[in-house]
């Protein structure tokens, strides 16, 4: 056996080590293999007419196969699923998984997908003008008083599912600190519209006003009170 290695030029064995790497590494690439990625859920052609206010759920878990090499070329900041909407109604509709529409790289495949069907609950779009009240928290150093409060604008037109618009008669701005204030003062500010499907129809600023005074003094002789007296 040691007469028959010795027989071996050096560079022979080099070259017969680096051919078996290279044989390895592409077995290795070629080998198929499985991985699991969340793609995201989009809706394509929504009507304005409609809002989602439920979609269950909101990605699909998809198993890609291939080489490792083919697996590496697999992006998943891209990976997205589309759903044609167009033509929804109002309510409940069911749409079928078909990852047939998810582009992948050559030698990738999707062998498994979960679920095999998306739920989406649409509602008529409705809008409402509301007016906008101002919430404070703190209070104002001594001496000083709030004598009035503007919001411009006073109103906003909100957009969203009929249902959640409808029932709002007014939207409230995030709190106001009002310590530390003795001079009058203007602020732009957030609206809070909740959870829902609720929006400002136009997006804009909202800034209010707060006209702040000293705060009378009641030992402080009125004008012309003191004439009147002698008078009488």
């Amino acid at each position: 056996m040691s007469r028959r290695f010795s027989n071996l030029r050096p560079g022979a064995l080099l070259l017969a080590l680096v051919i078996a790497v290279i044989l390895w590494g592409l077995a290795q690439g070629a080998s198929s293999i499985e991985r699991a990625y969340d793609v995201p859920i989009e809706l394509a052609s929504l009507s304005e007419e409609l809002v989602v206010t439920d979609q269950t759920p909101k990605n699909i878990n998809v198993r890609i196969m291939g080489s490792q090499a083919a697996l590496r070329n697999v992006d998943s900041s891209k990976l997205l699923y589309s759903i044609d909407v167009s033509g929804s109604k109002p309510g409940e509709a069911e749409f079928e998984v078909d990852v047939s529409n998810v582009s992948l790289p050559r030698g990738a495949r999707i062998v498994s997908r979960s679920p095999s069907r998306i739920f989406i609950d649409f509602e008529p779009r409705g809008r409402k003008s509301v007016g906008i009240r101002v919430d404070t928290s703190g209070a104002l150093p001594e001496g000083y008083v709030l004598e009035r409060v503007e919001v411009l604008p006073s109103h906003v037109w909100l957009t969203g599912a009929r249902g959640q618009v409808l029932r709002l008669r007014e939207v409230v701005t995030e709190p106001v600190d009002l310590s530390g204030l003795n001079a009058k003062e203007e602020l732009e500010v957030s609206l809070i519209l909740g959870a829902g499907t609720v929006r400002m129809e136009k997006e804009e600023p909202v800034r209010v006003v707060l006209h702040i005074a000293p705060e009378p003094h009641e030992d402080l002789p009125v004008p012309g009170a003191e004439n009147e007296a002698q008078e009488s």
